[in-house]
């Protein structure tokens, strides 16, 4: 299996109340997964993948802007901010994206403008900057990667997993939202009893942790 897909491909679409998300290369190990928002202010995409994803947001409105949610996950956000011409944007405290020449990130407030989305601070470390999106009045939590439902995520059942690495200091604050739905930058996401998963995910990541790492491991093995 390869961890990255790359060339043509159809993307596997992921519809719900108020977006839309896509996985790029369905068959690829990493699942990486994209996002399109609804809001009053347009539509925002969220660490996209490129694709023929055009035509699965079109009819959501105009976009708005590209999100930067991860520090690691420019992905194509850059191709799609020129294809829309509209600014990419990141945490105003999130110094780790790479710098493109002539598009510098433009900072994202804690409440995104004409929207009920609000930036959450999930992890600020010299390895590691995350920030996840939070509507609670629609339900809505969107976690890049310290969560997720990709194979090498999950342990055993969970319909939700700890990234790996946060295993044994898993992120408790995502624990405090009230949500339906998690979406999530490797998997398609949980689409209902969203904080129950969160829950489970977190204060039982570091009993599963063996579990967790023995599934990965074997995922990925010849």
């Amino acid at each position: 299996m390869s961890m990255k897909g790359s060339g043509q491909a159809e993307p596997r679409e992921i519809n719900w109340d108020g977006g839309v998300s896509w996985i790029a290369y369905p068959e690829e190990g990493m699942q990486r997964a994209s996002h399109a928002l609804a809001t009053d202010a347009g539509v925002l995409l969220v660490d996209p993948v490129d694709a023929a994803a055009e035509e699965l947001y079109a009819d959501l409105g105009e976009v708005a802007g590209v999100c930067i949610l991860l520090d690691r996950h420019e992905r194509d956000a850059v191709t799609f901010a020129d294809r829309h011409d509209v600014p990419v944007y990141t945490p105003a405290w999130m110094d780790g994206v790479p710098s493109n020449p002539g598009r510098s990130a433009e900072p994202l407030a804690d409440l995104l403008a004409g929207t009920d989305y609000a930036v959450e601070e999930v992890l600020d470390s010299p390895i590691w900057q995350e920030a996840a999106l939070v509507d609670e009045t629609g339900g809505t939590l969107l976690v890049p990667e310290a969560l997720g439902t990709a194979g090498y995520f999950r342990a055993g059942d969970e319909r939700l997993g700890v990234h790996p690495m946060l295993r044994l200091t898993p992120p408790t604050r995502l624990r405090e939202f009230d949500v339906e739905r998690v979406l999530v930058g490797h998997g398609a996401g949980v689409t209902e009893k969203g904080a129950a998963a969160v829950r489970g995910a977190v204060e039982n990541s570091r009993r599963r942790a063996p579990a967790a790492y023995l599934g990965a491991l074997k995922q990925f093995l010849p």
